[in-house]
């Protein structure tokens, strides 16, 4: 039966109407906040191409950890931002490094808020490489993978909850579930980068983390935005070597890629909402262009309609207090 017996028009006549008949529900609690921590003391610094984001010294958290935890966004992300890079990323795995004192001091202020961080080592690198760069330019991946072990190791002594390899190298997941296994941590998961692409969208994140390469780009390790039969490889190579969580990177340009790794791995997937994303509905707010708050609200939930568990958004704090 069709026109006039159907009117689809007649279950969008009110709010109630349609929040009852809606098929996407977005909460708080698909949020993953993601915080940058700098070395230093007293320090909050604004992030000019990310509106509200800001990198914090560890004694600067306090604020807020606390306004997120009461806003009921769930988890935070860690990047740091060293006092010192080298060629082998030392700090990155420094028992006393910038990200290892974060875990501790939001596991004093917060204990039972998720601290997931993120495992590369291009905020530690003097070059700014995901991995160890040889004499040539060209990245060594296999004695990369000791680092981001070692990395990944420090933050779960320190106590975060979950660790996120994001680095692209290969067999980075199977090399850190083993270190942790043989270290008596097989109840920590991990929470794979599986697809991530070398995309435009990172400009605003490599001035909040100071990490942009000194040379060259990272299309070598992050894959080509072309590309999706690539990525589900890697996302069923990652879960084979113990992924206990998949994500894509960027969302938005991705949802196809998202709604393909979901469909076939059924596995717990999480979606970046990159800073670029993020940058842009802030910069066409601030001219008046769109409504800033629902153009944001739109994207996430159609990343969650694609298949997205869980969200990492610049906007967790910013939407939490939209839906309550």
């Amino acid at each position: 039966m069709t026109f006039p017996i159907n009117r689809m028009r007649r279950l969008r006549t009110s709010e109630n109407l349609r929040s009852m008949v809606r098929e996407t529900h977005l909460t708080v609690k698909d949020f993953i906040y993601p915080l940058f921590v700098r070395y230093g003391v007293d320090k909050k610094i604004p992030m000019q191409s990310m509106p509200g984001v800001f990198q914090f010294s560890v004694d600067q958290l306090k604020a807020e950890i606390n306004e997120i935890n009461s806003l009921g966004v769930p988890a935070v992300l860690l990047f740091g931002i060293p006092e010192y890079k080298d060629g082998l990323a030392s700090s990155g795995y420094d028992e006393h490094g910038v990200v290892q004192e974060a875990i501790r001091a939001i596991k004093d202020i917060c204990p039972d808020l998720l601290v997931i961080t993120d495992v590369c080592l291009c905020e530690y690198m003097d070059h700014g490489h995901c991995g160890i760069v040889q004499a040539d330019g060209t990245i060594n991946n296999d004695a990369s993978l000791e680092l981001l072990a070692r990395e990944a190791l420090s933050h779960v002594q320190a106590g975060a909850d979950i660790v996120a390899p994001s680095d692209m190298m290969d067999g980075r997941v199977g090399y850190i579930r083993n270190i942790l296994d043989t270290e008596g941590y097989n109840q920590i998961p991990i929470m794979a980068y599986a697809a991530k692409y070398s995309s435009a969208f990172y400009g605003p994140f490599r001035e909040a983390a100071e990490s942009a390469p000194k040379f060259g780009n990272r299309k070598t390790y992050q894959m080509d935005p072309a590309n999706i039969l690539e990525a589900l490889r890697e996302v069923e190579l990652d879960i084979q070597e113990g992924a206990d969580i998949v994500m894509v990177k960027p969302a938005l340009a991705y949802l196809d890629v998202l709604k393909a790794v979901k469909d076939k791995f059924g596995y717990p997937t999480a979606a970046y909402n990159v800073s670029g994303e993020y940058a842009m509905v802030k910069a066409a707010a601030a001219q008046g262009w769109i409504d800033g708050d629902a153009a944001m609200m739109e994207i996430l939930v159609g990343i969650k309609r694609a298949g997205a568990d869980m969200i990492i958004t610049y906007a967790a704090k910013d939407v939490a207090k939209i839906i309550g």
